[in-house]
């Protein structure tokens, strides 16, 4: 079966847009054409779309999606290289991770400090106004 590219974005949950953008960058090189020119999208197409997707969100430039792309049309000699890679891209967000756990930690202590404001009937002591700094 070859999917549309509203059928594809509908299936991958990705936007149009997108879609055509890594068909245009050549980081889709399964994607076929109809008599029309419109891309038609097999399994192989979306496997693609689906690891390019994943890829960038990782934080990987398309550049670097490209290369990556590139190795894998390649073939297997390439596959030292890809392996570091996906060895870098897995550091970098694993460490994203913990930057972002670090931030849900301060926002739940926020949250926990507003709680307590809401159900106090004392003055808007988190409000600068209201600081006694003598």
């Amino acid at each position: 079966m070859k999917l549309t590219v509203k059928q594809a974005a509908e299936k991958l949950n990705m936007s149009e847009h997108t879609i055509r953008f890594y068909t245009n960058k050549g980081l889709v090189p399964a994607v076929e054409r109809d008599q029309n020119n419109h891309r038609l999208f097999n399994q192989e197409a979306l496997n693609w779309l689906e690891g390019d997707n994943y890829l960038r969100k990782t934080g990987m430039s398309l550049t670097e999606v490209k290369h990556y792309v590139d190795l894998c049309i390649t073939g297997e000699k390439t596959i030292p290289e890809r392996y570091q890679i996906i060895k870098a891209q897995m550091a970098k967000t694993q460490q994203q991770l913990a930057d972002i756990q670090k931030q849900i930690a301060f926002l739940k202590h926020k949250e926990e400090i507003y709680q307590t404001a809401l159900t106090n009937t004392a003055k808007d002591y988190l409000n600068p106004k209201t600081w006694n700094r003598e």
